[in-house]
């Protein structure tokens, strides 16, 4: 299919020629010649922005200004915030999010017949990959054949979803899917479907080059630019907009330069180095800004080590953390079995267009800030954030802390244990803070054992951040063949699971022989997929379940992920630590987060001696030699051949071949959305909002998962009841990420997440507010009563709300509960874009004001003017604030709809209805 990459006739195309092959591109020392400016000293990030305005320049959507900004951005030290038309080379999806984006898709197939328009209007013009890698559950571990039993489970329970998808598949244009069982998407994207340089044909036929770029429906999208692929998450909103040709709307960002030197100490691994990139990415501030690594420091990390600290922008707030293209980059291309034309291509592309980091690499940057990776240190980060970086050897003692702080406030308790000054020695047989004890029986027969606060109830070597570096996964198998040889093996109370990023994970592991060292201590393979990171843990033992319910005891998840939010994990768990793999395999032996693992032993070996990690920790020339031995360009070419085909299950998924989707009626995966129904052709216009309740009162850093949480639910919930009307059993009730296909369930999922606190109500965990009658009930119905009253509902937040995952459920269910906007002191990025996407306004306190300093108590009346009319892109607004006892406050609040054409979007309704209005005129 040949598809559309930009003007053949701009001053700035050229050609280049590579080996026997001839490109045209688009070139930036051209643009400079041409008189637009000086681009010498611009980050190679922003070349590629750059690049991307030289291609789609028209006059229209991009113009000549919006290329000189760039210019100008360079001369202003960093600065120049301009709004430009970004279009993407391309589209990557998981299921979790992919569905409900294909669910979009084929409920616009409906309404642009709707409105006298063509179904085939309604189809991808950009390539669109959709991984399905979110589904699979553990289910069973720690046997040979949880492999297997996991992936029958997972087609059991989501056969709805995959016949569905299979029908996408052949019903659009420019849309694959990589059947389950293959992988994780941005694992998939690292090794297979990235090409750093992309190459297309023109209208006339003529193949171009240009840098590869995507957004991804996934905010872990920002992996692949450790490959020095321009790419971020974003909402299955925007992204359906981007794959219809709908420039992403964005301001030319701040860039911030991360200096790296030195080189990692023995014994230091890349997700130390990243968890520590984390916390001082946090502290600096980069929300909404480019990161680009540059330093000398590259020359020693290897681009597995990089793909983790990009992979890790979400969770430091930043649009992307970029690496730009040196000969790492190109190594890595080989090793992963690209084409040599294209690894040719690559380097050509990136000298001739100034692209390439070489030892006279000094752009301009925004702000900068350095890192000796001769100071990082073995780390955990945890339990509630990814910012909450801790060096290894104070980890119990936070731990300790932690617990002391929740189960006794008062210090002067007598049962309350410090750490003496001698560096923290405890009694024997202590157990921190006092804590409640629970029994459970233990899995190993003749074990019995006693749980406490602190114990590991779950170690998993799981994610895309982690499981895509083979020197982590080396590491781990090292650390297990080391335990297993001295007799150590897991504790018997912890669930452990392997769920690699990739099935070229497996092939090394097993090259090397470690994956039956790994299996001997219970990580056996359970899927390829994200298992724990995504909520999938699994349920855990009855015994041990009930143990830490009815005790009320703080267990513990160390997992080798990138997301520890509070419940996201497992319900049972309410401290979740993210480590590196062989950290992980560690833990699992220990079986106790008050245990210092660089001072305790982790047990006992065959003659009873105590076991220390530095007695099972490998050294680096160990894991590089086998990684140089084991990991061959030749296991990606073999396992990504037929990446597409999937295994005999996915050959047997049946589905239907027709233009637009024939909605099973009884289906509760998959229904026809409410957004396009009985839509009209025109806009219409934003209005004031007018005596709005408060729905939710919320604090700081709510995520996405607070908002529209991904994991299982119960049968009280109201989503749990919806589906039991429906005789479906809580077996399969599945999760909620997996029922986001039916806007029924996610509706009554949102703001659903366990831990979720509403300051309206005191000390209340869950999704629950004060109804119209102002008795607690559910916050689903108390939405339904309020619309059903036709009364506007807002919700309240703190700094850094809507943090976490690209997840547009956390905005269409927000939208579909009746809210018409939510004030907060700050908003995470793509949130806020989710929201606007959706027609929901988000605004900002201003003038130091915030829901305490007003003394809100969610009792009040809002109203919001200055909308109707001609509202600008960031203008400040009055909003009134009516009090329970008829005082009233004026204050001033900043309407974050950033752009002109996001405008457009509110008007429209949502930007999905913006594009389908357009689509259908013609």
């Amino acid at each position: 299919m040949t598809v559309y990459v930009g003007s053949d006739t701009a001053k700035t195309r050229r050609s280049l020629k590579v080996g026997d092959k001839s490109y045209a591109y688009y070139s930036i020392p051209a643009a400079e010649a041409a008189g637009l400016g000086d681009f010498s000293k611009l980050p190679a990030s922003l070349k590629v922005v750059l690049e991307n305005m030289l291609r789609f320049e028209d006059g229209k959507t991009v113009s000549t200004e919006d290329i000189k900004a760039f210019a100008e951005w360079a001369s202003l030290g960093g600065k120049n915030p301009r709004e430009i038309a970004y279009r993407p080379a391309r589209v990557l999806m998981q299921d979790f999010t992919g569905v409900p984006a294909v669910v979009d898709l084929a409920a616009m197939r409906d309404g642009i017949k709707a409105l006298g328009g063509d179904a085939q209007k309604i189809n991808p013009l950009n390539p669109v990959d959709l991984v399905i890698d979110h589904s699979v559950m553990i289910d069973e571990f720690g046997t040979p054949r949880a492999f297997q039993a996991n992936v029958e489970r997972e087609y059991e329970r989501n056969i709805e979803r995959y016949q569905f998808l299979k029908w996408g598949q052949s019903a659009f244009d420019n849309f694959r899917v990589v059947p389950p069982g293959t992988g994780i998407c941005h694992q998939v994207n690292l090794e297979y479907l990235a090409q750093t340089v992309w190459t297309d044909k023109d209208p006339a036929g003529e193949e171009v080059a240009y840098p590869d770029t995507l957004v991804g429906t996934d905010s872990h999208t920002t992996m692949v630019n450790g490959l020095a692929v321009l790419g971020w998450g974003v909402g299955g909103i925007e992204a359906e907009a981007a794959m219809l040709g709908q420039p992403i709307s964005m301001l030319i960002p701040e860039v911030v330069g991360f200096k790296v030197t030195g080189a990692l100490q023995e014994g230091v691994t890349a997700t130390d180095l990243v968890l520590k990139v984390v916390a001082m990415l946090r502290k600096h501030g980069v929300v909404g800004k480019f990161v680009e690594f540059y330093g000398d420091g590259l020359d020693n990390m290897p681009l597995a080590d990089r793909a983790t600290i990009a992979n890790m922008a979400p969770e430091y707030g930043a649009t992307c953390g970029f690496f730009p293209i040196d000969q790492e980059t190109l190594r890595y291309l080989e090793q992963t079995g690209r084409d040599q034309d294209r690894i040719a291509l690559v380097e050509a592309y990136a000298k001739e267009n100034g692209m390439w980091r070489g030892k006279d690499y000094a752009p301009v940057y925004s702000s900068t800030l350095e890192l000796d990776q001769g100071d990082v240190v073995p780390a955990v980060s945890g339990p509630k954030r990814p910012q909450d970086h801790t060096p290894l050897d104070d980890s119990a003692k936070a731990f300790f802390e932690l617990v002391k702080g929740q189960r006794f406030p008062d210090e002067s308790r007598e049962q309350e244990k410090d750490w003496n000054a001698e560096g923290g020695a405890r009694e024997p047989g202590y157990v921190p803070g006092g804590c409640h004890k629970g029994f459970a029986e233990g899995d190993v027969e003749g074990q019995d054992y006693t749980l406490h606060d602190g114990s590991v109830v779950i170690a998993s070597i799981t994610s895309c951040t982690n499981t895509s570096n083979p020197y982590v996964l080396i590491g781990a198998g090292l650390v297990a063949r080391k335990a297993r040889e001295l007799g150590l093996d897991r504790k018997p109370w912890v669930k452990t699971s392997l769920a690699p990023g990739s099935q070229v994970v497996s092939e090394y592991l097993e090259a090397a022989g470690l994956q039956e060292d790994l299996d001997a201590i219970g990580f056996n393979l359970v899927g390829y997929g994200c298992t724990t990171c995504i909520g999938n843990s699994g349920p855990l033992e009855t015994e041990i379940s009930k143990s830490i319910n009815d005790n009320d005891l703080i267990a513990v998840s160390v997992l080798s992920g990138n997301r520890n939010f509070e419940g996201r994990i497992s319900p049972d768990v309410r401290a979740n630590y993210l480590a590196s793999p062989p950290l992980v395999v560690a833990y699992a032996l220990a079986g106790d987060m008050n245990i210092d693992l660089t001072r305790d032993p982790l047990g006992q070996d065959k003659e009873g001696k105590d076991v220390y990690l530095k007695d099972i920790w490998p050294n680096s020339k160990e894991i590089s030699d086998l990684v140089n031995t084991v990991v061959t360009r030749k296991m990606f070419q073999e396992k990504y051949a037929d990446v597409f085909k999937g295994d005999e299950r996915w050959g047997a998924v049946e589905t239907t071949d027709s233009e637009t989707y024939d909605w099973p009626p009884t289906s509760t995966y998959i229904q026809n959305p409410p957004y396009f129904q009985g839509m009209s052709t025109e806009p219409g216009e934003i209005s004031d909002i007018e005596n709005a309740r408060v729905l939710a009162m919320l604090g700081d850093m709510i995520t996405t998962d607070h908002i529209s949480p991904a994991g299982s639910f119960k049968p009280t919930t109201p989503a749990g009841k919806y589906l039991t009307e429906r005789q479906v059993a809580p077996r399969e009730f599945n999760s909620y990420g997996s029922r986001r296909g039916n806007h029924e369930v996610m509706m009554r999922g949102t703001f659903a997440n366990i831990r979720i606190r509403n300051e309206m109500l005191d000390g209340v965990e869950g999704g629950y507010t004060k109804g119209p009658d102002g008795e607690e009930t559910s916050i689903f119905d108390a939405s339904m009563a309020y619309q059903e009253q036709g009364v506007p509902l807002v919700v309240i937040g703190g700094v850094e709300y809507g943090a976490g995952s690209s997840r547009d459920w956390a905005a269409k269910g927000t939208a579909l509960l009746g809210v018409k906007a939510v004030i907060a002191e700050s908003f995470e990025r793509i949130h806020r874009s989710n929201l606007v996407g959706m027609g929901v306004i988000p605004f900002e306190f201003t003038g130091g004001d915030n829901r305490k300093t007003l003394g809100l108590k969610g009792d009040e009346v809002i109203s919001i003017s200055g909308l109707a009319g001609d509202l600008k892109p960031l203008s400040t607004v009055p909003c009134v604030i009516k009090y329970a006892d008829g005082t009233e406050k004026t204050i001033d609040l900043k309407c974050r709809i950033d752009t002109a054409v996001e405008i457009e979007y509110v008007e429209n309704g949502g930007v999905l209805h913006y594009v389908l209005r357009n689509l259908a005129k013609g």
